[in-house]
């Protein structure tokens, strides 16, 4: 079975690396363009691209799949099927219709909730306690093809989406085998997506960033979490930006929404009458660090509201 890889960020390595320590055939990669990162903007290549360069498979890294170049490239590599994980572009019509065995995907999540870009993320910022991950035949349409295999995980109460990423990845490789074994031995059972029930998890940005303590606890919690990698929850304390990692719920107290309970912890008091203990935080010029950490080194009174500026 001759098959093309299309993935570019870390999430795509463990299923790029399954299929090679499996023997599969993957004749070709197709990735995202190099892109410039960091404060120095210097232009690296996807982890994707890393891979396939070690292990001594052919790159691709067209900007779009629509010109004829690129479907030449992809037609001289003649797939039986290609595979996809989270690549970053939509597959036109032409490269769906043609490898013989079509195009399987992997998302993030359990079909048909969160279609879409960032269904890790969202799958915390709603407080989800299970999602998991699906494989998917390709269809025209934003992850609305027939389902494959599914398997399902706990979100754990304090996990952040960067965690979930992680174990997601780890569990979406094993379930690409497990789908490839299924379809050679021809004990696939594609089930229609019930559009009715259908959610979408769209792109973030960092317009999400700034957290409302007015909110319950818990969905000041959740924003903390689910922005944990990017764009990360923000509020201000003393007319600075601070940023916030990680929390934890812990028990409050009636107080103005953003005050501040301890001078030993950052327990902030929440709309619902309930606190969040932020636990790693980053204010503005200094590091990333534990709250505990950045307490010895700045004094912040209980009473002090942060985002009152």
């Amino acid at each position: 079975m001759r098959i093309v890889f299309m993935g570019t960020p870390d999430f795509a390595v463990p299923c790029l690396q399954a299929l090679l320590e499996a023997s599969y055939d993957v004749v070709g990669v197709f990735t995202q363009p190099d892109k410039p990162k960091g404060r120095g903007h210097k232009v690296l290549p996807p982890p994707v691209k890393e891979l396939a360069l070690k292990q001594g498979i052919p790159v691709y890294q067209p900007v779009s799949l629509k010109t004829e170049e690129s479907l030449a490239q992809l037609t001289g590599l003649a797939p039986d099927l290609i595979v996809v994980v989270a690549y970053g572009k939509i597959l036109p019509k032409a490269v769906l219709e043609l490898p013989r065995l079509g195009c399987i995907n992997v998302h993030a999540s359990l079909l048909p909730k969160y279609r879409g870009a960032g269904p890790i993320q969202w799958s915390v910022l709603n407080g989800e306690t299970v999602t998991g991950v699906t494989t998917m035949y390709m269809a025209q349409g934003l992850d609305t093809g027939d389902m494959l295999l599914k398997q399902e995980t706990p979100i754990g109460e304090n996990e952040t989406a960067s965690e979930l990423h992680d174990r997601l990845s780890a569990i979406g490789a094993s379930v690409l085998l497990d789908t490839l074994w299924a379809l050679k031995e021809g004990k696939l059972s594609p089930q229609k997506q019930d559009d009715a029930l259908a959610t979408h998890a769209p792109m973030l940005s960092k317009e999400l960033s700034l957290l409302d303590f007015h909110k319950p606890a818990q969905m000041v919690h959740n924003q903390i979490r689910g922005l944990s990698s990017w764009p990360c929850a923000a509020t201000t304390l003393h007319g600075k930006r601070l940023k916030v990692y990680r929390s934890e719920l812990a028990p409050g107290k009636q107080a103005e929404p953003g005050t501040v309970l301890s001078g030993k912890q950052l327990v902030v008091a929440c709309g619902d009458g309930g606190a969040v203990h932020l636990t790693e935080v980053q204010f503005e010029g200094s590091k990333r660090m534990k709250s505990e950490d950045f307490l010895r080194g700045h004094r912040v009174e209980p009473g002090t509201v942060l985002g009152a500026e």
